[in-house]
């Protein structure tokens, strides 16, 4: 704990040209009695920091006792800065690891680099959650991650259903989508590839046997397949409908995307009055009417029987309420 610390006090003093006792003893989270040990150990350890005695003074290193980093342009260094996602690392209880290595870059750099991590903050921001959610941190979310890194077994209980299943897993990688985390693990013994919401653990014990990792597996590369899969399997009716050219253009902002890239790839030639019937996958009737409803005369809906009385209905009640002007 100590060693940490007076690594980073060194690379705060490098950073800077002085600091007082009182800066110091905040970044620290210590008393300014424990920085002046700290300073004295550094001392004579080699280390050459300096104290400058009265109200303005403070500590600073003398004799150019600092590391560079060259060849680094603004851009490289700005977006060296960009790959910390504050929010995130703080789940996984990395903030502090983060911290230490931004303190070690900011310390190589040229000093008119210096100042790449402040430009680089004002201009991204990562708000990872959706809107009127309030997301809660996995309470397991640390020990995962610490298995993710170690490249660690673990023995994993989820909850499944009304009921719990132990896992034994190779934690590959963490994805945060939407303000909620997943665990992307390959299940010991028989090879395949799963995705768990990290909420769902009721158990996590680190193994100390270590996994050796998959080169191949690209972690961007599985997510976008699994969420392709899933939202795929959430398509269990179908609903055929006579669209315009305007609800053509419409349909992929109203319904799920690939349900529209499909019905769309398979939609045949226009009929006399301009409209293509197509035929669309969607997740039940209560969605499909929501969602079609965005489209208004652009569709018209033509089975099931059930979906095209609802709007049949809507039409009927709208043309009452507008009728009475």
């Amino acid at each position: 704990m100590r060693a940490a610390r007076l690594i980073k006090m060194v690379l705060l003093l490098q950073g800077r040209p002085s600091m007082t006792a009182a800066e110091l003893a905040r970044e620290l989270e210590v008393s300014e009695r424990t920085v002046a040990r700290d300073a004295q150990a550094l001392s004579e350890a080699g280390v050459p920091v300096y104290a400058d005695r009265g109200r303005t003074g403070g500590y600073r290193l003398i004799g150019g006792y600092r590391t560079r980093l060259t060849g680094l342009a603004r851009s490289e260094a700005e977006a060296l800065f960009l790959s910390g996602v504050p929010g995130a690392l703080r789940e996984m209880g990395l903030q502090d690891t983060a911290s230490a290595a931004r303190l070690k870059v900011s310390a190589a750099l040229l000093p008119s680099l210096r100042d790449a991590s402040r430009t680089a903050a004002q201009r991204f921001h990562l708000d990872a959650p959706a809107w009127f959610s309030e997301p809660e941190t996995p309470e397991l979310l640390p020990a995962v991650a610490e298995a993710v890194w170690d490249d660690r077994r673990v023995a994993a209980r989820y909850r499944r259903g009304d009921g719990e299943v132990s896992r034994a897993l190779e934690p590959y990688g963490l994805v945060l989508k939407a303000g909620r985390w997943y665990l992307c693990a390959r299940v010991t013994g028989d090879g395949v590839f799963r995705t768990y919401r990290i909420d769902r653990f009721t158990g996590v014990e680190l193994e100390e046997e270590r996994f050796r990792r998959d080169a191949d597996f690209d972690l961007p590369g599985f997510w976008a397949e699994q969420a392709e899969r899933f939202a795929r399997s959430l398509l269990r009716a179908e609903v055929v409908v006579r669209l315009t050219p305007r609800g053509l253009r419409m349909l992929p902002h109203a319904v799920d995307p690939p349900a529209a890239r499909e019905a769309l790839a398979a939609a045949g030639e226009p009929g006399p009055d301009g409209r293509v019937e197509l035929r669309l996958r969607v997740e039940s009737e209560d969605v499909a009417h929501t969602q079609l409803t965005a489209l208004g005369p652009e569709a018209e809906v033509r089975a099931p029987a059930s979906l095209r009385a609802r709007f049949s209905d809507d039409a009927r009640r709208l043309a009452e309420l507008y009728g009475r002007e």
